[in-house]
């Protein structure tokens, strides 16, 4: 990597823990991500990676419309922001169901959808949207193999697709399929696997327009299968790691190529013993849901973790005694999206300045709806 694009002059201003954003680095990612999909009406990504409205806005300049989301707060930071098109792909059930008819109404130049799996949770909508004389337009969510959610590409999805279709208040919209299972970093692999995974899918959208159906939209892919999904013509593709990037993604899709465009900054808070580093950077601070390493530090990529706890991690080094407690390192987290959610606000980054703050809005489980 170039040793100069990350650094800021005024480094000394700013608090560690804390995330960096290059907007710049940002839009590169997005003309890249429009470039491999084919246009940027085939994207359809994902907000839970920065939930924050000026990327919303970056995004929206580079004309890309629909977003997926998954959480009300994201839907609703979304369309203040902008957003025309916002899919929650995240059943709605106790009160989201009530809570995204709010969002419905309370902004009508969004056009809002989301996605089932069952019929009782369709008939529930089904009831909220008499009540409030609304549509809802649902997705079903398929099972292609990673066995989250979602329901098998077969009879059953079929049934309950039609079922959407004759019940008031709901407007069968298409075909929702996440295949966060498939992420093998050879190429011929994971083209094979998306093949096997899919094919049950295209069989099930060919049996609803030969049963005279509304023909259904499909959106589908994580990030290390949106170039090759986004070669169906009917497909909108929903990566979101790749605006910002991490090193977790880098390993199992190489030939993405994304660069970074948010990092962590940490500082040493303390040298234990000859060959370790204690760094202000826990739990609270990156992501702790991978196996460790869960951090990549620049200039020191080969320090092995020790410890990882709320407010400390501790790394082994032989070059421990070539730092001491102040020290600046930045950071490439595993994974950068509940990395962002850990923290309130992000400082931007422009021409090697820390100019500016922008709050992670949408961290928050609740704004306003």
């Amino acid at each position: 990597m170039d040793d100069k694009w990350y650094s800021i002059a005024n480094i000394a201003e700013i608090p560690s823990p804390s995330i960096l954003v290059y907007p710049d680095r940002i839009e590169e990612n997005l003309q890249r991500m429009i470039r491999l999909a084919g246009g940027a009406q085939r994207l359809r990504p994902h907000v839970k990676t920065h939930k924050m409205p000026q990327v919303i806005a970056l995004k929206i300049k580079c004309g890309i419309s629909k977003f997926k989301v998954s959480t009300i707060a994201e839907a609703e930071m979304t369309a203040a922001a902008g957003g025309q098109d916002i899919l929650l792909a995240y059943q709605p059930v106790g009160p989201n169901g009530s809570r995204l008819a709010r969002l419905i109404t309370t902004f009508p130049a969004a056009q809002f959808s989301t996605i089932v799996d069952n019929l009782a949770t369709a008939e529930e909508l089904s009831r909220i949207a008499r009540d409030r004389d609304i549509t809802f337009r649902l997705y079903v969510d398929l099972d292609v193999g990673f066995h989250r959610t979602g329901i098998a590409p077969d009879d059953r999805a079929f049934e309950l697709y039609q079922a959407i279709t004759r019940t008031k208040g709901l407007q069968a919209m298409g075909l929702h399929a996440y295949d966060g299972h498939l992420h093998h970093p050879e190429h011929g692999e994971l083209e094979r696997a998306v093949v096997s995974a899919f094919d049950p899918v295209w069989k099930l959208r060919d049996k609803i327009i030969a049963a005279g159906l509304h023909a259904p939209k499909i959106v589908a892919s994580g990030t290390p299968t949106f170039p090759i999904l986004s070669r169906h013509e009917d497909v909108e593709v929903g990566c979101g790691t790749t605006v910002l990037w991490d090193f977790g993604q880098a390993k199992v899709c190489p030939d993405l190529q994304f660069v970074n465009a948010a990092l962590l900054i940490t500082r040493v808070i303390s040298r234990p013993a000859s060959d370790r580093l204690c760094f202000d950077l826990g739990h609270k601070a990156v992501a702790s849901e991978m196996q460790p390493p869960r951090v990549s530090l620049i200039g020191l990529e080969d320090a092995e973790p020790v410890v990882h706890s709320e407010e400390h991690l501790v790394m082994r080094t032989d070059r421990a005694t070539e730092y001491s407690p102040g020290q600046v390192f930045y950071a490439i987290p595993r994974h950068i999206c509940p990395t962002i959610a850990l923290h309130q606000e992000a400082w931007v980054v422009h021409n090697g300045i820390a100019t500016e703050t922008w709050p992670i809005v949408a961290r928050a489980r609740r704004i306003t709806i």
